[in-house]
């Protein structure tokens, strides 16, 4: 059974679900682990996040689904604001939330994040110590490196136009003026933060009814700035990331060098698909097998699980076995 709740992060009313695990396989003493998931970017809760959750608690696993400030059923101003810093405060206060949820074991909980928050994961994990473990899928870890591959496949002509949009945006904050929006996602060519081919059919077809097409452009500004691979180094947890060989929106080589960065506690596993095929079908499927199967592991009591946080990468997928560990086969 899902609930509705509320916390508040910085003096804002955040809205999440919580889902209880339906079965007690990982409960312990302390009681059972929980996993915290937060939506990519400019999306909300009700998109896609719920068929992760769902699997998560029926293996045993309390899911707590949130959104940020500014998106979804979440308070907040200005709206459809999307800022790195502001969003990983809102991970941390929902991180405290779940610590005291019923039943939970406030020293095995879970991160997950994906795309965006494929990368805010790492950083609030290498912040928060007493995380149990991360899970980040098609992350965005570098806004650097997403901004080269931007401009080798659209050209720098669209940074600057985005940067344009940005500094539009900007001035009428500065100003006290209602905020200048850009899509989130659109056709090649298009003024949108994503505009890769295939990206905005796939969006809206994971889209849920509170999300909006739309962010504050002030977004363009910054996201060059978020860089949450150079906190991996000072990651104490597991960490499975999860990558998209041919990810058109989150630069997969970004995500590579953070797996190295992480050092003996990252899992990493590659995937022949691009952005938007973690959310559907066969790869969805597959992606939230390799999440539960590494979750089994690492909250396992310590004797068991410590033997896995050092793992070789590997490429998965039903459509292609492991190249780089041979005693690793995904068929």
């Amino acid at each position: 059974m899902m609930h509705d709740l509320t916390f508040t992060s910085h003096g804002v009313t955040c809205a999440a679900w919580h889902l209880p695990a339906s079965t007690d396989a990982f409960a312990g003493e302390a009681g059972r682990p929980c996993i915290v998931l937060g939506h990519g970017f400019g999306g909300t809760r009700d998109t896609s996040l719920l068929a992760y959750a769902e699997a998560f608690a029926a293996a045993g696993i309390d899911a707590f689904v949130f959104d940020y400030r500014g998106f979804g059923a979440s308070a907040g101003e200005p709206r459809q604001n999307v800022g790195f810093r502001r969003q990983r405060q809102d991970y941390h206060a929902a991180i405290d939330t779940a610590r005291h949820l019923p039943g939970v074991d406030p020293g095995r909980i879970v991160l997950w994040g994906t795309s965006y928050s494929g990368g805010h994961v790492i950083a609030v994990a290498a912040q928060d110590k007493r995380v149990a473990a991360v899970v980040s899928m098609n992350p965005a870890t570098d806004g650097f490196a997403a901004l080269v591959q931007i401009a080798r496949y659209a050209g720098v002509s669209q940074l600057v136009r985005a940067a344009g949009h940005g500094l539009r945006d900007a001035a009428r904050a500065l100003t006290g003026r209602p905020p200048y929006h850009v899509p989130v996602v659109a056709q090649p060519g298009s003024t949108a933060i994503i505009s890769t081919p295939g990206a905005e059919d796939a969006y809206l077809s994971i889209a849920g009814p509170t999300w909006r097409n739309e962010v504050c452009a002030r977004t363009a500004l910054e996201v060059g700035l978020n860089r949450p691979t150079i906190h991996a180094s000072r990651l104490t947890c597991p960490i499975l990331l999860q990558v998209g060989t041919d990810d058109r929106v989150a630069p997969p080589d970004a995500a590579r060098r953070t797996a190295q960065k992480a050092g003996r506690w990252a899992r990493l596993r590659t995937y022949p698909v691009d952005h938007f095929e973690f959310y559907r079908g066969v790869w969805q499927r597959q992606v939230l097998a390799d999440q539960l199967d590494f979750l089994t592991r690492v909250l396992r009591p310590a004797t068991e699980a410590d033997s896995i946080v050092s793992v070789r990468p590997i490429h998965a997928g039903p459509r292609r076995a492991a190249t780089l560990d041979s005693s690793v086969n995904c068929d």
